[in-house]
């Protein structure tokens, strides 16, 4: 199966998801227009992909989330408009990014990175808060890789609580939701913006998953290649001589080997945010148990001992499942007014037993290979 198709399958099965999830809940308004959503990917791969055996397979499943939107639309008895009938103005692209409440986190809940953090703020906030001790400019692009779960999305949100700016996030699923021929006109649409209120007010353009968005693959059919083109464009808009612009491009991704070379070289920082070492990942199991009671056996030493190449992520995990375990344990017994019993080591040990990390060592061989190749910074 061609990489192109791969990908626009994946996107449809997540509108799907989506749309599965809205409708859950009552909301078939947003349940509607993801399987709708989601019928537009599958007819692009109608479209390119005509010669396919499965075709008809494709066709039905298009139709069957078209009818299923229609249910839907009929009974919340609100017509919701099929993409390409109504062309976007430039505002209605900003709403589906710009974040209105930016995220809560800031650099102190990023456990660890202090290498990551100093390069941002290097390159963030000071020439924010001082451009004047900037005479040469500074770094607007930074990319941020490494294997999943280990903060890259965490100090992108921080930087948003330590600048008094705008915040946009794109990713593949909220950028190529309309018709291929569509998504380079929201890539401009957004960096339109972005100068617009740059100029004197800082913006944040946070890339998720960058290698989904801006990644190369073998069999392609066209408009990736587009978006990534308008993307590089947009890109080397950002340092027109004389312009000030207070824009930044945070982009993220686990699998920087799939980037474009063109992208890579305008991106002045590429920083390495690696899993988090023993005394990063003691930490991050003070920060989560804060929150619960621990028995007086937990030794958090040895905890951070056994979870040699767990990441951020599968920390936090591991202490949501040892709690867990005594919730359960509180409703089994029928006593759901006491309070559950305190976390002990003993819980620990068995999640860590049952839980491998999602981090192997060949993967950051990969990583540090890569890392050799491209010159990463810090």
């Amino acid at each position: 199966m061609s990489g192109g198709r791969e990908y626009l399958e994946a996107l449809a099965r997540k509108y799907v998801h989506e749309a599965m999830m809205n409708e859950k809940v009552g909301n078939k308004i947003d349940a509607a227009k993801n399987y709708k959503k989601a019928a537009e990917i599958i007819m692009m791969i109608i479209n390119n992909y005509k010669n396919d055996p499965m075709i008809h397979i494709y066709k039905s499943l298009a139709e069957s989330y078209i009818n299923k939107a229609k249910e839907l639309e009929e009974e919340s008895k609100v017509s919701v408009s099929i993409g390409g009938e109504k062309e976007e103005t430039d505002e209605d692209v900003v709403k589906d990014y710009v974040l209105i409440e930016k995220p809560s986190v800031k650099f102190e809940d990023v456990i660890g990175l202090d290498s990551a953090k100093q390069a941002i703020i290097d390159s963030i906030v000071y020439p924010t808060k001082r451009p004047d001790l900037f005479p040469l400019g500074w770094p607007r692009n930074i990319l941020l890789y490494g294997p999943p779960g280990c903060g890259k999305t965490l100090l992108a949100a921080a930087v948003a609580n330590e600048i008094d700016g705008v915040f946009m996030q794109i990713d593949a699923a909220n950028l190529m939701s309309k018709w291929l021929g569509e998504a380079e006109k929201r890539v401009a649409a957004i960096f339109r913006y972005a100068r617009k209120v740059g100029t004197s007010k800082p913006v944040i353009i946070f890339v998720d998953e960058a290698d989904s968005l801006l990644g190369v693959y073998e069999n392609e059919i066209g408009g990736e290649a587009r978006v990534r083109n308008q993307f590089l464009k947009e890109l080397d808009g950002l340092g027109d001589k004389g312009k000030k612009y207070f824009i930044y491009v945070i982009a993220a991704t686990n699998k920087p080997w799939k980037l474009d070379i063109g992208f890579l070289r305008r991106f002045q920082r590429r920083i390495y945010i690696p899993p988090p070492n023993k005394e990063a990942r003691k930490s991050l199991f003070e920060y989560y148990t804060k929150f619960f009671k621990l028995a007086p056996d937990v030794n958090l030493d040895q905890l951070a001992e056994k979870t040699e190449g767990y990441s951020a992520s599968d920390i936090r995990d591991i202490v949501l499942e040892a709690y867990l375990r005594t919730v359960r344990e509180l409703f089994r017994s029928n006593n759901i007014n006491d309070n559950p019993r305190p976390i002990t080591m003993q819980d620990f040990i068995e999640v860590i037993q049952h839980r491998k990390p999602s981090i192997s060592p060949e993967m950051l061989k990969l990583y540090e290979e890569w890392g050799k190749n491209f010159g990463a910074v810090a």
